[in-house]
C-alpha cells in the first residue's frame, strides 16, 4: 500500500515467519518502538495523522515535486550491505516503515565485488572499530543460528561457513608480530593460535612454508557470499511489503533533499522519479556518500565535507577451481598494512587523485561456497574508475603464486573462459574508521559510510547503532568512535 500525505503511520507488529519466506523469527525486538520514535530532541508518535503538509522545498529553494508522492517513517539512501541490513533492522525491531533508494541496485558497489570475510584475524582488539566487529560477528552467528534453527542449511542460504583465517607472516619481524597479535586476540576472547611452520604446514600443504614461515590462526573465523546474503535480506525486507511497511526505488537517484518551507528541517528526499518523505533519512551510500551530500546540501547553510574516497580493488575468481585445495581462508601480513595505509605517505582528502594512486596488491585466498578460488586483492586510489587493468590482475595471479607454487604451472591466459574480475570501489576514510550518526545541523539524517573493505563485517553492528539512534535506545555499543562531528567539517 502507498502511504499518502495523510495517511496514519502506524503499522502493527510483524509476525515473524521462517526463512523459507525470506524472514528469520527474532525475539529482539528494540525496546521502546511501539508507538513512537526518536529524532534528534523530539519524540514523534507514530500513530499521529498528518493532515496538512507545507510545500516543500528544496535545500537551495523550490523544486517541482514528483507526481509519485509515497510518505515513510525512514528512508534509506544506498541498497549495498549497510543499506540493506539498516532496513532490515528497522523492519523486525519495530514497527516503521521503511524505503530503500539508490542510483543503481544492490550488489552493484563494493558489497558484490568482497569476498565475504567475516574474520577477525586481521583486526587489532581495543581498536575504535574492535567492538563493532566484534558486535557485528555476534549477530552474524545469531543469523546463522536462527535459519539452522528453522531447519535450513545457512551454507545454501548466505553462502556461510567456518573456513577459519590465516594470517601469514615469512620473516622472523612478522612471527613477532602473530605472537603478540595472537595474545591480544586470544585475551579478548577469541580462540587463537600461533602456527609455527610445520603445524601450518599441516594445515595447509599447498602453502609454500619457509623456516621462518608461521600464522595467526583463527579457527572459529566464517566467510558468506555477498550476492547470497544480499538476497536472503532483500527476500526478508521484501516480506513487509505486503504490510505497507517496505519499498524499494532502484535505479532511482537521489537528486536533492526537501525540506520545509519555514524551517531547515528536512522532510524527505527527491529522486529522479520519485518523491519521498521520511521522517529520518539514513545515507548510506558507500564511496558516494561524500560527493552526494556536497550536491545535497550545495546551497544550503550546512558546512559538511564528508572526506570519503573511493579506494578500486580488484579481486581475481577463477570459476569451479580443482587444482588448488584450500582449508581456510588465507593473507599475508602485508594485507594489514596495506588495509590502514600504514605503508602510504600520509595524504589528505583535499589531494587531487593523479597525486594518489599508490598501488598495492596482497595476497588473500579462499574458496567461496561455490568451489571458485577467490584470489586478491589491490587497493588504489583512481578516483571512481571502475574498468579492470589487466596488469593487476597478473599482479594478483603473481603473488598468490609466490605463496602457492602450484599456480606457477599456469598462466593466467589458461583460465580467459572461467574466470572473472571483480572490482569494487571501498569507501575509505583517512582515520580508518566507518562514520555513523547524525549530521549536526540536520538532526533527522544520519551518515552510516565509510566501513572500506569492512562493509560485510561491520554490517549488522552497525544497523543496530543507527536503529538505536534514530529510536532514541541506549546503544549496545559506544558510537563516540564513529560521530560525524570533528570528522566531517
Amino acid at each position: 500500500m502507498a502511504y499518502s500525505a495523510s495517511s496514519i503511520f502506524y503499522c502493527p507488529n510483524p509476525n515473524l515467519i521462517s526463512p523459507k519466506n525470506g524472514v528469520v523469527s527474532s525475539s529482539n525486538k528494540l525496546p521502546g518502538t511501539k508507538n513512537s520514535f526518536f529524532l534528534g530532541s523530539k519524540l514523534v508518535s507514530k500513530t499521529t495523522r498528518i493532515t496538512t503538509r507545507p510545500e516543500p522545498v528544496t535545500l537551495s529553494g523550490s523544486y517541482p515535486i514528483s507526481a509519485e508522492s509515497r510518505s515513510f517513517d525512514v528512508v534509506i539512501v544506498g541498497a549495498g550491505i549497510i543499506g540493506l541490513t539498516i532496513a532490515r533492522q528497522f523492519l523486525i525491531g519495530s514497527d516503521l516503515s521503511v524505503a530503500v533508494v539508490d542510483k543503481a541496485v544492490p550488489c552493484s558497489g563494493a558489497t558484490g565485488a568482497g569476498q565475504g570475510y567475516i574474520w577477525m584475524v586481521h583486526k587489532t582488539p581495543g581498536s575504535d572499530t574492535w567492538e563493532l566487529a566484534m558486535r557485528s560477528r555476534k549477530l552474524w552467528e545469531m543469523l546463522a543460528e536462527s535459519i539452522c534453527d528453522q531447519g535450513l542449511n545457512p551454507l545454501e542460504v548466505l553462502g556461510w561457513k567456518k573456513t577459519g583465517s590465516l594470517l601469514v607472516g615469512r620473516t622472523p619481524e612478522e612471527l613477532d608480530m602473530l605472537r603478540r597479535r595472537v595474545k591480544q586476540l586470544s585475551e579478548a576472547g577469541l580462540r587463537a593460535e600461533c602456527l609455527c611452520s610445520s603445524d601450518l604446514l599441516l594445515e595447509e600443504p599447498e602453502l609454500m612454508v619457509g623456516e621462518d614461515s608461521g600464522a595467526a590462526f583463527l579457527p572459529d573465523d566464517y566467510q558468506l557470499d555477498a550476492h547470497c546474503t544480499v538476497a536472503f535480506i532483500e527476500k526478508a525486507n521484501r516480506h513487509f511489503a505486503s504490510e505497507g511497511r517496505y519499498a524499494e526505488f532502484y535505479n532511482d537517484p537521489v537528486t536533492c533533499l526537501l525540506r520545509s518551507g519555514s524551517s531547515w528541517e528536512v522532510e524527505g528526499v527527491q529522486t529522479t522519479k520519485s518523491t519521498l518523505y521520511g521522517k529520518a533519512i539514513v545515507v548510506a551510500a558507500g564511496s558516494w556518500s561524500g560527493s552526494l551530500m556536497h550536491d545535497l546540501l550545495r546551497d544550503s547553510n550546512i558546512q559538511l565535507d564528508v572526506p570519503i574516497k573511493p579506494r578500486k580493488g580488484h579481486l581475481l575468481v577463477l570459476e569451479n577451481f580443482k587444482s588448488l585445495q584450500l582449508n581456510h581462508g588465507l593473507m599475508e601480513v602485508g594485507y594489514v598494512d596495506h588495509q590502514t595505509g600504514t605503508q602510504f605517505p600520509t595524504i589528505s582528502a583535499s589531494e587531487p587523485y593523479d597525486d594518489r594512486q599508490a598501488l598495492s596488491v596482497s595476497m588473500t585466498a579462499t574458496l567461496d561456497a561455490m568451489g571458485n578460488l577467490v584470489l586478491g586483492s589491490s587497493r588504489q586510489f583512481v578516483g571512481f574508475s571502475s574498468e579492470v587493468d589487466e596488469s593487476i590482475t597478473n599482479r594478483i595471479w603473481k603473488r598468490a603464486g609466490e605463496f602457492f607454487p602450484k599456480l606457477q604451472d599456469f598462466p593466467l591466459s589458461c583460465f580467459s573462459k572461467s574466470r572473472k574480475v571483480r572490482i569494487g570501489l571501498r569507501p575509505y576514510m583517512l582515520d580508518g574508521k566507518p562514520v555513523i550518526g547524525s549530521v549536526p545541523g540536520l538532526s533527522n539524517v544520519f551518515l552510516a559510510t565509510g566501513h572500506e573493505g569492512g562493509g560485510l563485517s561491520m554490517a549488522l553492528g552497525t544497523a543496530e547503532m543507527v536503529a538505536d539512534m534514530v529510536l532514541g535506545n541506549p546503544g549496545t555499543i559506544d558510537h563516540a568512535p564513529f560521530v560525524v562531528q570533528g570528522r566531517c567539517c
